[in-house]
């Protein structure tokens, strides 16, 4: 450690000679999207950098110095916008689009303000519960694993305490709730191993390098936004650099071996932006997967065409194929997820093709549309090897699950800006899926042919396709510039069941003065019941139906009341409360414990839910904290807390916790970056990161009835009555940052040690069969983690 040390202290005195880097971008109109020309824009602290954005809105800085830099963007009659902690490297020119909001008043001249828009939302008409992060984040913050939605875990109402999977749990809701667009349309869950249904898994199959500025969501969303009921992940692939190529490749535990191009295509200002993905972390025991290996890689493109006669085109793209194998002959008695005597293979894949079209009819009114094409797919099959080790062994097929389906979305919109104080939106969203799930199980099935073996049923069988539409408007009114109304409808149709619903929300904001201002916010959503749920099979007189199909849409609705200050320059507080009242829930017909708002916790669906009613109900109810120290100065903090409460009811008529009521989550994140070299051009960084928060709540074992019938039997009586001991994890990061003054090249360096203090945070606590006792699995351990990134 001491050796590599010297080494990058002598590389860093060999290569900070006078190494500058590039800033450039497009202003432009918040409202419109329109290019504006002469905006000014400058580096403060730094004299000299001044320019001018051309009739295009565009503007290019070169010679910049490299590290962080904080930039200022005025224009005539445009309230300023002032941009920190913009971090220039030799080897990659940094590429912004910058929007700027209209004044109502008549400027004489442009009033210089510093103001940081870092902490709104990029969508406009997002007002209350909404943040834009950026892929820097993604890559600075530690224990992200280069995951988004490990990110968001660290925003307040966010709950994730869990080192082994992604899911993302707003507020007390299942995440299965959640809806995750890319481009503006709607997509599978973008994971490795992820299963039907579900949102959450093990490994992000979204590279970060592919991704802009981007937005997320955690209640009373704007009207645009649809079938989600918990939170929205809108996320916008960037463009490639239109000027010249650009590469990165770079190593890491999680990531694994990645590689970036990107660079100008055609003649008419068009780019292209490719990103590729290995995975190695199950060669380094960062999977928690004991000796089964996980195989997972993506590939995922941006092809922008640049401004032709007919609009701005694109094409984008994103696919992942993941698959991992638990052999009998590798588990060991206390694993709960493989045994001796079972061999299991699973396979998925995710993919979505898109192109979009956009056109200006006008100054003030732009055209958008996206045709797009997605699949995802997950197989799992599962032998299990009866009289093991004796000369009767019998292998025999115990579990086929083959998932697949398809979804082909259009989504059209037109967006105007009427004047100063108005701007409309409005479009339409058709999705059309095509699926084909099938589950033959012994699982818990009678051996009716009395051979000595559980039969293999048929839990569910599915072809067919179905059909949800969802148009809306929209409309944001500027009282003054202190007082914003966002208001809309929001419509939603769904073929299976051939329920309609129109959904009204809105927004109010007001600026009390330049540091402090209110929100409110409401917001009514639909969601349907998950899809595996829906369709499973049910036996009526020699029949074969779906009784499911009939289930009503799950109605949320949202309240939300938000104060913002502005503590100083880069200093942000934020206190939100909020309460979310669910009813239509699907639960049994007899009186029970269960509740759809609980699926979505693990790799599945419950498999015996059948001929359910929606009279399910549930709430959730908090208060949330944000304080945040934007990087500035060389240092950056960011501290959150959620206290909440989340309840379901079943058809037993009694209250439950959910079992994502975690009650509390901390977040403590900070960092500190030294400049260091010859010249002061290279950064040697420290963060780290502390989160702790309640355990979840589970439903105890009846451990005499499992070792009787061989599986877990619940006490669903007494469902989600136990809590599991309290979260806690600390990970620690450092890294160098490098750059070349021959070349334009960089060069960054990171360790990281995750779960600092190896502390057992509970994973799950299940029967096992094989021990034929409640066995306790603990999560990942305290786990180095590494990476290299070469830019040129």
């Amino acid at each position: 450690m001491k050796k590599m040390l010297i080494t990058l202290f002598c590389l860093s005195v060999g290569w900070s000679w006078s190494q500058t880097g590039t800033l450039k971008g497009k202003v432009i109109d918040k409202q419109s999207e329109k290019p504006l020309e002469s905006a000014q824009i400058a580096l403060l602290n730094v004299q000299g950098f001044e320019t001018t954005t051309d009739a295009n809105g565009s503007f290019v800085l070169s010679g910049v110095p490299l590290g962080r830099q904080m930039l200022t963007v005025q224009a005539l009659g445009y309230a300023s916008v002032t941009l920190p902690n913009l971090e220039i490297t030799a080897g990659k020119e940094l590429i912004l689009t910058i929007p700027l909001t209209e004044q109502l008043t008549t400027l004489n001249e442009v009033v210089v303000k510093s103001e940081t828009s870092k902490g709104r939302a990029l969508n406009k008409m997002a007002a209350v519960s909404a943040r834009q992060f950026t892929v820097e984040e993604v890559n600075r913050y530690a224990g992200g694993r280069s995951d988004v939605a490990r990110l968001v875990a660290n925003f307040a109402g966010v709950s994730a305490a869990n080192d082994s999977r992604n899911d993302i749990v707003v507020r007390g809701n299942s995440p299965a709730g959640m809806l995750w667009r890319i481009e503006g349309v709607p997509v599978p869950s973008p994971n490795h191993f992820a299963t039907l249904g579900t949102t959450g898994s093990p490994v992000s199959a979204l590279n970060p390098n592919m991704l802009a500025n981007s937005d997320f969501l955690t209640s009373a969303f704007p009207a645009e936004y649809g079938n989600a009921i918990s939170g929205v992940f809108d996320l916008n692939f960037r463009k490639g650099n239109a000027d010249r190529y650009e590469f990165m490749a770079g190593v890491g535990a999680y990531p694994g071996a990645e590689f970036v191009a990107e660079g100008p295509m055609g003649k008419k200002g068009g780019s292209f932006l490719v990103a590729a993905r290995y995975g190695i972390a199950g060669y380094l025991g960062g999977a928690g997967t004991g000796a089964a290996i996980p195989n997972y890689n993506d590939v995922s493109f941006h092809l922008d065409f640049g401004k032709l006669a007919s609009g701005s085109w694109s094409l984008f793209g994103i696919g992942g194929l993941s698959n991992i194998n638990f052999l009998g002959k590798d588990a060991t008695d206390e694993d709960l997820f493989s045994a001796k005597d079972a061999n299991q293979y699973v396979d998925s894949q995710f993919a979505v093709l898109g192109i979009s079209h956009k056109i200006y009819i006008g100054t003030q009114t732009f055209w958008k549309t996206t045709l797009a094409w997605a699949t995802s797919g997950n197989r799992y099959e599962e032998e299990r090897i009866y009289n093991l080790n004796t000369p009767n062994a019998l292998t025999l097929p115990f579990t086929l699950n083959d998932n697949q389906d398809q979804r082909y979305t259009v989504s059209s919109f037109i967006n105007s800006k009427v004047n100063k104080k108005t701007t409309l939106k409005a479009g339409i969203l058709g999705e059309y899926f095509s699926l084909d799930y099938s589950l033959d199980d012994r699982n818990r099935q009678p051996d009716a042919n009395l051979d000595g073996y559980p039969d293999l049923n048929r839990i569910y069988l599915s072809k067919g396709n179905y059909q949800v539409i969802q148009p809306y408007a929209q409309v944001q009114y500027r009282f003054t510039n202190k007082l914003t109304l966002n208001a809309g409808i929001h419509g939603q149709y769904f073929s299976i069941n051939k329920q309609g619903v129109v959904e009204p929300r809105a927004a109010l904001t007001f600026a009390v003065n330049p540091r402090h201002s209110l929100n409110f916010g409401y917001g009514m959503h639909h969601q349907n019941v998950p899809a595996p749920i829906l369709f499973q099979n049910s036996q009526v007189a020699g029949q074969t139906e779906q009784p499911n199909q009939h289930l009503d849409l799950v109605r949320s609705q949202h309240w939300v009341l938000g104060y913002d200050v502005k503590l100083a320059p880069q200093w942000r507080g934020k206190i939100e409360l909020y309460y979310q009242a669910i009813d239509r829930a699907a639960v049994e017909r007899f009186p029970s414990s269960y509740s759809s708002l609980t699926e979505g916790a693990d790799f599945g669906y419950s498999t015996d839910k059948i001929n359910l009613v929606s009279q399910g109900r549930g709430y959730n109810a908090g208060v949330e904290f944000t304080l945040e120290k934007f990087f500035s100065k060389g240092y950056h903090a960011l501290i959150t807390t959620s206290l909440f409460e989340s309840k379901y009811r079943g058809s037993d008529g009694l209250w439950y916790n959910s079992p994502f009521n975690n009650r509390y989550v901390v977040n403590v994140l900070g960092g500190k970056e030294f400049k260091v070299g010859a010249n002061q051009k290279n950064t040697l960084s420290f963060d780290g990161k502390v989160t702790t928060s309640g355990g979840r709540f589970y439903t105890p074992v009846d451990l005499v009835a499992s070792q009787q019938a061989g599986y877990e039997i619940t006490q669903d009586d007494k469902a989600y009555s136990l809590q599991y001991e309290a979260y806690f994890r600390l990970d620690l990061r450092v890294g160098y940052k490098f750059n070349s003054t021959k070349k334009k090249q960089s060069h960054l360096i990171y360790l990281e040690v995750q779960n600092v203090t190896d502390n057992n945070n509970i994973f799950i606590s299940r029967y096992n069969r094989v021990t034929n006792q409640v066995n306790r699995v603990d999560q990942i351990g305290r786990f180095p983690d590494f990476g290299y990134r070469f830019q040129f």
